[in-house]
């Protein structure tokens, strides 16, 4: 069943629509076609192919990578060797990034924050996190993540499309590819990226859908008055004379379409159908003032900021809520080379309340059971630091073989905690999962199997999990 909103105002609605006319039932049509037509060409599934566990998702993504050292992965062993060399036993063979390898030293860095056990499952959290430590009965913590990339972009591209080279579709334009949306009025992908923050760049190509159709790409919402560039009527331009544009387009796309057969002209199609359907579902959504003094306290003060953290945490439970397939949070800034503790505690005030409550809000609202909410980063952080080391003061370098993340709702075991590192934080002991294992996972959540999602393209099918990665099944509820 659709949980797509419907408008108090269904007489204006009505109206909107009814201008119309027939350029929007072409639009309407060619959607359809597009995606029946891609499907087919594709070999991909037009529903899950089994029971889905979450019906949608939303994914905050700490840009930067969290140190997991001083949040999720307690290492008492650090604290009591602080300062001194990191055994060479311990690194192995593993590379180091740039910035470290001419290091004459890699002393041990112990976090300087307190870890305390909390909830009936005895999870361990780190001071900074007291709200998540709240809902730590909810989360399913994986400490045994690991990647491939030890840089920035390349891992948060793995991550994000499957391959650490751009040119791959997102996860999000897979979701919306292979399930299509719940929702007439809104994409069924939708991302926000934090405003004010510094660290590494974010590209768009990070929500693209390179060569899935067009209309499978993320929308990026903004804060302000426009929340999706262009989507409202320039000056001069009002609903009937858009009315007559539209129709004088349709026309000229049907009859492209006819001639070259390109699907491409009718994803563009569905995305002109898309864009009049926002021009009314947008600014609702957006507009948070219908809701409780005490979901803002919940929230924090930040959320009743436009575009920060909070207040797009609390705008992708409305989006959920109206039927949006996957959102995606982008917040910038972990990459904590110097003054890790310092910059760290800022990051956490940022982001912890707000996003235990997310996963309490999606509970009262009865939407947990079937919303994944997934938060963690591209990589972890070295047990040594980078730079030098003094009395409360240090910096983590990138740090691929393990790292940690958690998730809530969907249908993941609550109140566990998965696989484990050894007393440094440097490798995994147990229990590892790779990149493409918690994709396969993701995907299993939602009901599909990830070796049949593929997109046939230049003679090859790909998938997001290219040619790798099981399902972790001990993650299921």
């Amino acid at each position: 069943m659709s949980h797509c909103h419907r408008f108090e105002a269904l007489g204006s609605r009505r109206d909107f629509l009814g201008r119309l006319g027939m350029g929007l039932g072409v639009a309407a049509f060619g959607s359809l076609v597009a995606r029946d037509q891609a499907l087919a060409s594709a070999g991909t599934p037009a529903a899950p192919q089994y029971a889905a566990r979450a019906k949608r998702v939303i994914y905050l993504f700490q840009s930067g990578a969290p140190s997991h050292l001083d949040l999720l992965d307690p290492k008492p062993l650090l604290v009591e060797r602080n300062g001194q060399e990191m055994p060479e036993s311990v690194r192995g063979t593993q590379r180091l990034t740039g910035m470290t390898s001419g290091q004459a030293t890699l002393p041990l860095a112990g976090s300087v924050f307190k870890f305390a056990k909390h909830g009936q499952c005895g999870a361990d959290f780190s001071e900074l996190l007291p709200h998540t430590a709240k809902i730590a009965d909810k989360l399913c913590i994986v400490r045994s993540m690991f990647t491939e990339a030890i840089n920035h972009d390349p891992a948060v591209t793995f991550f994000q499309s499957g391959s650490q080279l751009p040119g791959r579709p997102s996860i999000g334009s897979w979701l919306s590819y292979g399930l299509g949306s719940e929702c007439d009025d809104l994409p069924a992908f939708i991302v926000m990226v934090s405003k004010n923050q510094n660290g590494q760049p974010l590209y768009s190509r990070l929500w693209g859908s390179e060569f899935l159709p067009s209309q499978h790409q993320g929308v990026q919402f903004r804060p302000g008055a426009d929340r999706v560039l262009y989507l409202g009527n320039p000056p001069g331009v009002d609903a009937r004379l858009r009315h007559v544009q539209i129709d004088a387009i349709a026309d000229l796309q049907r009859q492209r379409f006819e001639s070259t057969g390109d699907p491409e002209v009718l994803a563009r199609l569905a995305q002109y159908e898309m864009a009049f359907r926002m021009q009314a579902s947008v600014p609702h959504v957006a507009d948070t003032s219908d809701e409780s003094d005490g979901t803002f306290k919940l929230y924090g003060p930040d959320s009743r900021d436009p575009g920060t953290f909070a207040a797009n945490c609390l705008l992708a439970r409305r989006l959920v809520e109206r039927g949006v397939r996957f959102v995606q949070l982008y917040h910038q800034d972990w990459d904590h080379h110097g003054e890790l503790p310092e910059k760290i505690r800022v990051k956490c005030q940022e982001t912890d309340q707000a996003s235990a409550a997310l996963v309490l809000d999606l509970e009262q609202r009865g939407l947990l059971d079937d919303t994944l909410v997934v938060w963690g980063g591209e990589f972890g952080r070295t047990c040594y630091s980078q730079g030098k080391l003094s009395n409360g003061d240090y910096g983590r370098d990138h740090h691929p073989r393990c790292f940690s993340l958690w998730m809530a709702g969907g249908g993941v075991r609550a109140g566990y905690t998965h696989g484990a590192t050894d007393e440094f934080g440097y490798n995994v002991t147990a229990n590892p999962v790779h990149v493409h294992d918690f994709q396969a996972t993701f995907l299993h959540l939602m009901g599909i199997d990830h070796e049949q999602l593929t997109f046939k393209h230049q003679g090859r099918r790909f998938r997001l999990t290219d040619v790798h990665g099981k399902v972790v099944k001990e993650l299921l509820a």
